[in-house]
């Protein structure tokens, strides 16, 4: 089959599409024909090596959408043909507050979904939602259920509460702001240009700022009255900007580090006002389904940017890495 394979890090340039062994799944498998896949600034760490327990070679991608086409030995409750969106990890254990020491995501350790097929167990699979096509379905698996865990089981998000999204145009952000407009929420966000905060008003969102402004930090408060909840995958340097603006009993939700891993900010803007700072990352498999299940309520689609085909993969990555704006870059097979 074909895939996107990464054999030696170094950069996008060592991606390449080409014929790999083609898997056959394990008892509790199932076998993917995989329709659509979306990629992940995850990639981008993975090919320059910036990913922890690297085990290469490997086939890239977690997210995926497609159709059951081969079945193993023990599963029960799966036909072939059936359409499915895939869960992006495997192994999470019983602990729905963190994932277990051996949880991986597809992709690195485990074989991905940028390829014709992938296996995976049984019940990593959920129903294909009927309005989404298999490009929208596979452009949801990572981000969405990063920021359904982040907003919904870590934030705690409740309807009217008031929501800062920071560096909206992102897959996460672009999710979270979709999920808390639909939870009825009143949201803000932040963002790189005057057009991504246009796309982002045009979602939903109530008002915004430039991240690139110097002195966003000073007109943070007065736009937004106070915010209950954050959700920052960069709070270096954001958190300091942000946190004098927090209401009693806020939630800073921090579920990534993409501009840097050193955070500064006064304890007294924590503890004075009962805020809670939490971790949070990918989300368990009752989140995948609670998170379908609400995009399904809601018909909530991801926002795709571009779409390219499989033999063009290592072309999409590029995309991701050099020209990427707002919402998912997606591969079709």
């Amino acid at each position: 089959m074909k895939a996107l394979l990464l054999e030696q890090t170094g950069g996008v340039e060592n991606v390449r599409v080409t014929d790999v062994e083609t898997p056959t799944p394990a008892a509790g498998e199932v076998r993917v024909a995989v329709r659509a896949a979306s990629l992940n600034h995850r990639e981008l760490f993975i090919v320059q090596g910036q990913y922890p327990g690297m085990t290469l070679p490997t086939t890239m991608g977690c997210d995926g959408a497609g159709v059951v086409d081969m079945i193993g030995d023990g599963v029960e409750g799966v036909s072939e043909g059936d359409e499915v969106v895939i869960y992006p990890g495997r192994g999470w254990g019983p602990n729905r507050h963190a994932p277990a020491a051996d949880f991986g995501l597809l992709g690195m350790p485990f074989p991905g979904t940028v390829a014709e097929y992938v296996c995976v167990p049984a019940e990593n699979l959920a129903p294909k939602p009927a309005f989404m096509s298999f490009e929208e379905a596979g452009g949801m698996p990572l981000t969405a259920l990063t920021s359904w865990r982040a907003l919904m089981f870590k934030g705690r998000l409740r309807p009217g509460e008031t929501v800062l999204i920071s560096g909206v145009g992102g897959g996460v952000a672009t999710f979270g702001l979709a999920f808390a407009v639909a939870l009825g929420c009143t949201v803000y966000v932040t963002g790189e240009n005057e057009d991504v905060l246009e796309r982002a008003y045009a979602m939903g969102a109530k008002g915004g700022l430039l991240f690139t402004d110097p002195d966003w930090r000073k007109k943070v408060g007065k736009l937004t009255g106070g915010i209950d909840v954050v959700l920052d995958g960069a709070p270096s340097p954001s958190l300091a900007n942000y946190v004098r603006a927090i209401n009693p009993g806020a939630r800073i939700v921090i579920y990534g580090s993409t501009a840097g891993n050193e955070v500064k900010f006064n304890a007294t803007d924590i503890f004075l006002k009962s805020a809670s700072i939490v971790g949070s990352q990918v989300g368990d498999p009752q989140d995948f389904r609670e998170m379908l299940d609400f995009a399904g309520k809601h018909e909530l689609k991801p926002v795709i940017q571009l779409t390219f085909p499989l033999a063009e993969a290592k072309e999409a990555l590029l995309f991701l890495r050099d020209n990427h704006s707002f919402g998912k870059i997606v591969v079709t097979m």
